[in-house]
């Protein structure tokens, strides 16, 4: 679903910095040769994060969900210096082309890439993340809430993609994928360990800043 019109689409992203030759080749690649492509990050998305984390100014970034690697790239641009970001995702079937861009972008110092399962892997580190971005199997996202939220120190961000689900949230007719992000959204908005606020951005960003 767009939140926007067409034009107005377009005057916000003239409007937004552009995106760098390797994310443009990524974007690229992602749409020509990897299903569902949609769930890439993309240019205004991409350019939030990566505002996001040069606000926050990360040692330590956990991804929950890499897909082909856009949201890692944007996202490691604010980690300071020494920095580390770790993605995690169970498709290996792209890890080929994900390594190939982290290292196209330089950052294959600074990425830590783990294919595996979310829920098995994250019990197993021993981090601190300041900023959690959550863009994988919708129905684990309350798990993956609730691995990261006792990791983080106060003022730690969590991001969660999607949440607005196309729009379905405030559909007539609600499935039960719908149901599991309203769930989740309900769950984090209700949550007194958290401050939140959902914004409309593409698909609908879900920012909290643990108190």
């Amino acid at each position: 679903m767009e939140f926007t019109d067409v034009e107005l689409q377009q005057y916000v992203e003239q409007h937004t910095k552009a995106e760098s030759e390797v994310l443009k080749k990524l974007n690229r690649e992602t749409h020509a040769n990897v299903l569902r492509p949609r769930m890439l990050s993309g240019h205004l998305q991409g350019r939030v994060l990566s505002m996001l984390s040069h606000m926050i100014k990360p040692k330590c970034i956990l991804e929950i969900g890499t897909y082909t690697g856009y949201s890692a790239i944007c996202l490691s641009e604010g980690l300071t210096t020494g920095g580390k970001l770790i993605t995690i995702d169970v498709n290996e079937e792209l890890e080929e082309m994900v390594r190939g861009y982290f290292e196209e972008a330089g950052l294959t110092s600074s990425i830590e890439y783990i294919i595996g399962n979310a829920v098995e892997v994250v019990p197993t580190l021993d981090i601190q993340p300041d900023i959690v971005f959550i863009d994988a199997d919708k129905a684990s996202y309350s798990a993956y809430f609730d691995m990261v939220i006792d990791k983080m120190a106060s003022g730690g961000f969590i991001i969660a993609d999607n949440v607005l689900w196309s729009g379905k949230v405030v559909g007539d007719k609600i499935d039960k994928k719908t149901q599991v992000i309203m769930d989740f959204n309900e769950k984090v908005h209700n949550d007194e360990r958290v401050e939140n606020v959902l914004f409309p951005i593409r698909d609908g960003l879900m920012v909290m800043r643990k108190i």
